[in-house]
């Protein structure tokens, strides 16, 4: 992936959020990037898809230490984090991988 890889996430995100808007109305996930690990020293960048109807989280990682490594949790809102990741090649990752996890895990 020649590209930045949060910029490509962050991408399919948007389009897996308007896929999800224009097919399920009762699923509005709130895609969001944080700052707050590079802001604490911890060199990954963090992606939020979350529903705030369900209450439900999925926290998508991109660390520095594992490129190309798409790291990703199930979790609610409320645990903000888990304790374990599942991964993932970063060139699997499309955007209808997005939109099954969010019908999937948020309906």
């Amino acid at each position: 992936m020649s590209e930045d890889p949060l910029k490509a996430l962050s991408d399919m995100a948007s389009d897996a959020h308007a896929r999800i808007q224009a097919a399920h109305e009762h699923i509005n996930p709130v895609v969001e990037v944080r700052r707050g690990m590079r802001d604490a020293g911890i060199p990954a960048d963090v992606m939020t898809i979350d529903c705030l109807r369900t209450r439900r989280r999925i926290t998508l990682i991109l660390h520095d230490e594992q490129p190309g490594t798409l790291l990703y949790q199930f979790v609610t809102i409320e645990d903000e984090v888990g304790d374990s990741f599942q991964s993932m090649a970063l060139t699997d990752v499309t955007v209808q991988t997005l939109v099954d996890w969010i019908q999937d895990y948020f309906d």
